[in-house]
């Protein structure tokens, strides 16, 4: 089983779950998150005053998939997450040593 990361824009929410559910797939985790990469945020003005924005918004998604599927995602949440500017988000994938449905006790890929 391989854990998947995607740090994605907030526009690109919408577009990223169609393409999941395209290939199947109907549990994910998203969380609000702050954060930055190279581009180090942008100044704004509010209120006639300016102010460094350093930590962009986006939003975090994670999912469990089984191994020999994460080639697959990987080319679909690029696709879907991709906006082709600086800031467009990161995808990681990690091994998952297990996976426990707490309700039934199953273990491994079939407790996802």
């Amino acid at each position: 089983m391989t854990r998947i990361e995607a740090i994605i824009q907030p526009h690109k929410v919408e577009e990223v779950k169609r393409a999941l559910a395209e290939l199947g797939l109907t549990g994910l985790t998203a969380c609000e998150v702050k954060g930055h990469g190279r581009q180090r945020g942008h100044a704004e003005v509010y209120r006639g005053g300016e102010y460094e924005v350093d930590l962009v918004p986006k939003v975090k998604l994670e999912l469990v998939v089984p191994t020999p599927f994460v080639p697959r995602l990987l080319d679909a949440l690029e696709r879907a997450a991709r906006g082709g500017r600086i800031g467009d988000g990161k995808i990681f994938a990690t091994p998952v040593v297990e996976a426990v449905r707490i309700r039934t006790g199953e273990r491994g890929e079939g407790a996802l």
